[in-house]
């Protein structure tokens, strides 16, 4: 049995979009960076104790094999993690942060099974252009920032804000899904 450890619909639509048939099952742990904590150790720590905490509730509770993803994204800028806003405020000082640079979109993810435990990085370079107070303001009122790392979608409004990306496209938005499929059907392989 796949599961999930994440509520990000766009994680979910991923996995659903190339085939994978799971469920989900979110993971509540603390989610802040520990002191001095680099931004990739970050989300690689993050993933892999989601992913830990749901298999240990589950592996109880059923016999069948199971595996679990776990993942989490966040958005850097000179190496300062930029998560999801706090509230508008926040959203319009991080797109001002963002505005005419390029930052880079970490996602960790993690697969828990009884073989044990893997975890990797996936980073994305993102550029955007210079951006007016008027768009930011525009964009903020329609909430779609409020729930992203970096206060932005780049599969939404923000995409007119894009003109280039440097890796995988699928891990701004959320889950590098080449990388997570090719850890699972490494483990399958393992298993076969």
């Amino acid at each position: 049995m796949l599961v999930l450890a994440s509520a990000s619909p766009r994680r979910r639509e991923l996995l659903t979009q190339v085939g994978y048939s799971f469920e989900v099952h979110p993971a509540h742990i603390p989610e802040e960076p520990l002191p001095g904590e680099e931004p990739v150790a970050y989300v690689t720590r993050l993933a892999r104790e989601k992913a830990e905490v749901v298999y240990a509730e589950l592996s109880t509770k059923s016999s069948a094999p199971l595996q679990v993803v776990g993942a989490d994204t966040t958005v850097t800028l000179d190496e300062h993690i930029l998560g999801k806003p706090a509230d508008a405020a926040d959203a319009a000082r991080m797109l001002r942060l963002l505005s005419g640079r390029t930052h880079r979109v970490i996602t960790g993810v993690a697969i828990v099974s009884a073989e044990g435990t893997e975890a990797a990085a996936e980073i994305t370079s993102v550029s955007f252009r210079a951006l007016t107070d008027d768009e930011i303001a525009a964009y903020i009122a329609t909430g779609e920032p409020m729930d992203k790392a970096g206060a932005y979608a780049i599969q939404g409004r923000a995409a007119r804000w894009i003109p280039r990306i440097e890796g995988c496209y699928f891990n701004v938005v959320g889950l590098p899904i080449s990388r997570v499929s090719a850890m699972l059907e490494a483990r399958a392989f393992l298993r076969g």
